[in-house]
């Protein structure tokens, strides 16, 4: 016997007959007619006799209606109880992200998050590679190039802008380029710079945390998001914003219901506004 034949069974005892029993039930009588044979052939039994047109129980159906009655009592305590408890935004959640928008966005903004919710966990994984959430290498990405296909569900929460900026000297937009190493080289950041007429600088980096430092020393001049550089203490604006790059979130298809995954979701959303220039 499974539930879903319990579920005929009492289904039928309340609405008396087999047309109202399928009607409540959402099926056609026959569905509901072949159902409940089924379910007198499994328990050995006559459940129901009719009389004036009405179902009624025999004595094994009184039987298997009370037990059914306490099996939809069960089921229905396991809903609420799992409702319950992830009404509450609880348990880990793996969030992975480019390192620039893990240290420059995320940990600053996530005292705010456990405040909100201090029954989440958070593990941050600041990667440059796109982790797999198929594997469920991570529950949650934040991208910075459209995601392939796949068994993610992606949206477009936000945009990052990025500005030349030099260091605080005199003479920093004469300064050469900072830019990505050859195995970068496809970026659209390092494509600008390529674009560029003025000398590149003798050093090439991989991570855009690395420029911004290298920036900062005055070696050269770089493309540097936005939300960065005008709060990075040592650097100074060049120009408007040049090139924008669209933030995309992904999260398992899976997944996306869960609280705590629905609560990080809204603060990654609610942080977006900052990447955007003044």
């Amino acid at each position: 016997m499974e539930w879903s034949d319990l579920r005929y069974i009492l289904t039928i005892a309340r609405a008396g007959t087999l047309a109202a029993a399928a009607r409540r039930l959402g099926v056609n009588q026959t569905t509901a007619a072949r159902r409940l044979a089924a379910a007198e052939v499994a328990l050995g039994a006559r459940l129901f006799e009719r009389r004036d047109g009405v179902l009624s129980p025999t004595a094994a159906g009184e039987a298997a209606i009370a037990r059914a009655a306490q099996v939809e009592q069960e089921v229905l305590a396991l809903e609420r109880g799992v409702a319950g408890a992830d009404a509450v935004a609880a348990g880990t959640v793996r969030l992975t992200a480019v390192p620039v928008l893990a240290n420059r966005l995320l940990i600053p903004a996530v005292p705010r998050l456990l405040a909100r919710h201090p029954r989440l966990r958070i593990e941050l994984i600041a990667e440059p590679r796109n982790l797999n959430l198929t594997r469920r290498e991570a529950d949650i990405a934040l991208r910075l190039a459209r995601p392939e296909s796949g068994a993610a569900l992606a949206r477009r929460i936000g945009r990052l802008d990025y500005a030349v900026y030099g260091p605080r000297r005199r003479d920093a937009a004469a300064l050469a380029w900072i830019t990505y190493e050859e195995g970068l080289s496809h970026l659209p950041q390092a494509r600008f710079i390529a674009a560029q007429d003025h000398a590149v600088a003798p050093l090439l980096l991989n991570d855009a945390e690395a420029i911004i430092h290298a920036v900062r020393t005055g070696i050269g001049k770089s493309l540097v998001p936005c939300f960065v550089g005008e709060r990075e203490r040592g650097l100074k604006r060049l120009s408007r914003v040049v090139l924008a790059r669209d933030i995309w979130l992904m999260v398992h298809r899976d997944l996306r219901a869960q609280s705590r995954i629905a609560a990080v979701i809204d603060w990654l959303v609610e942080l977006m506004p900052v990447c955007r220039a003044a």
